[in-house]
């Protein structure tokens, strides 16, 4: 006879080591994203901003990273495991989790499954990764301002709008939020509920609408308010330094596997396909980029080829678990084809994004954010799956556009009353670097450019280097 099972307790969650260690790897390969874009927007600026261009990338993550422990996971995700409120689907409780001190206790570090399948990893880490993407996408902005902008005023604006906008984007997407597949929110509206989710799920693997499409529309917004360089569409402003550009793209593309495989949560076959179709795409962009230029200009130029890599890795971001390597393929060429020619935009519409913010992540993340509906292999309208979900990522596309220009817009405004946006003509035409940071990217010759701090070492003489030698 068999005797009678005696049930057994739930048992508490076991951390998953491999999934832990695969999102350390993942976090920091994000986090290196940030300096790697330092560079990337400071080879592209002219010599006499370089530092304060990269300034504004470390400014962005130095303050973000406070801000984002203090207030901005419990914004975003103060929901995920313990129901710490929801403000109409557009926030969490700012003070739920503030300060993080809940995500520990006499155990340790508390689990959290964020996609309910099973596989536990400390809170810790999750916020630690969704902290990266606060970072760089704050980071991102700062290209469309290039060259004339006051730090003090960045480093406010990098609080402000991250708070007002970037967090509640993120909880509406990715924190169960008015735009996520929850049954409350917009896709389950339009299209109903199977079990206690939307039938039709939006697609954003890893930040099509929260990062680019919102990092690109707020880069427009304040290249508007903020106003043209002196001497735009007048005056040549070449990047100063091509190889900087070239380092800073490959860092950004080795970080973004970081970025995309990582938002898998784990090491398993998705992340493996997101992987590879992070690469296709990417190198199909460079392709697309490269030809579009060869035809419309002559040349297939080096910065080209580095801006059709991050033109590739924005549109395959939000599609990149979605699509076949071909489709990734597809999605990469057209994008690096487009952002090529919407960079000449500003040109004919007079806004002056210095580092083609716009021309490049506005435009390849709603492509990649729109063509996600056309070539999902399991929902996309050209593998058979109906128009549902292009409509809806039509949708997720354009109110993240919106939403972010309208509320950039007005803390611009606010700030340009207040603080005020820009430097004087003066340290504009001579140079940030040295009017506000007292520093020079460059020290030609030995000797220090003019109004760069000098050095209290003895400057040695060729004479008196014969006469040592003599």
């Amino acid at each position: 006879m068999t005797p009678a099972l005696t049930p057994l307790a739930a048992a508490a969650p076991q951390i998953n080591e491999a999934a832990t260690a695969f999102m350390l790897i993942a976090s920091s390969m994000v986090l290196l994203m940030t300096p790697g874009l330092a560079l990337f927007y400071g080879g592209m600026t002219r010599s006499k901003s370089v530092l304060n261009m990269m300034m504004m990338s470390f400014g962005a993550l130095a303050v973000v990273g406070i801000v984002y422990v203090l207030w901005g996971y419990s914004m975003s995700f103060g929901n995920l495991q313990d129901g710490g409120g929801d403000i109409a689907g557009i926030f969490a409780n700012p003070f739920h989790l503030f300060g993080l001190s809940q995500l520990t206790g006499p155990d340790g570090p508390r689990l959290v499954d964020p996609f309910g399948v099973g596989v536990f990893i400390p809170e810790y880490i999750y916020a630690g990764f969704q902290l990266t993407f606060a970072v760089i996408t704050v980071a991102l902005i700062s290209g469309a301002i290039a060259d004339r902008v006051k730090f003090g005023t960045w480093i406010v604006f990098s609080i402000i709008w991250v708070t007002i906008v970037y967090f509640p984007i993120a909880h509406m997407v990715w924190g169960g939020g008015l735009l996520s597949n929850s049954a409350g929110g917009l896709s389950a509206a339009l299209f109903g509920v199977t079990d206690g989710k939307a039938t039709v799920a939006p697609i954003d693997f890893a930040g099509g609408t929260v990062v680019h499409i919102n990092a690109g529309a707020a880069g427009l917004a304040l290249a508007l308010v903020v106003g043209k360089r002196l001497g735009f569409a007048k005056v040549a402003m070449r990047p100063h330094n091509l190889p900087l550009v070239m380092i800073g793209a490959g860092l950004l593309w080795f970080g973004w596997f970081g970025f995309n495989a990582g938002s898998e949560l784990a090491a398993d076959g998705v992340a493996s396909s997101v992987w590879l179709n992070t690469t296709v795409a990417t190198c199909a962009a460079a392709i697309g980029w490269l030809v579009v230029e060869k035809l419309r200009d002559g040349h297939a130029t080096s910065l080209g080829a580095a801006s059709g890599v991050v033109a590739g890795l924005v549109a395959i971001t939000p599609a990149c678990g979605a699509l076949s390597p071909v489709g990734s393929i597809i999605l990469g060429v057209v994008a690096g084809g487009l952002s090529a020619l919407a960079v000449g935009l500003k040109y004919r519409f007079g806004y002056d994004d210095s580092l083609d913010v716009v021309g490049v992540h506005l435009v390849a993340g709603l492509w990649g954010t729109v063509g996600a509906g056309l070539l999902a292999t399991s929902t996309g309208l050209l593998y058979g799956g109906g128009w549902e979900q292009t409509v809806l990522q039509v949708l997720i596309a354009a109110i993240s556009l919106v939403l972010s220009f309208v509320l950039t817009c007005v803390i611009a405004v606010a700030l340009k009353a207040t603080l005020g946006w820009r430097v004087s003509e003066d340290a504009e035409s001579e140079g940030i670097d040295q009017a506000v940071h007292a520093e020079s990217g460059y020290e030609l010759g030995g000797f220090p450019a003019s109004g760069s701090r000098t050095s209290t070492r003895p400057v040695v003489t060729a004479s008196q280097v014969e006469g040592a030698n003599a």
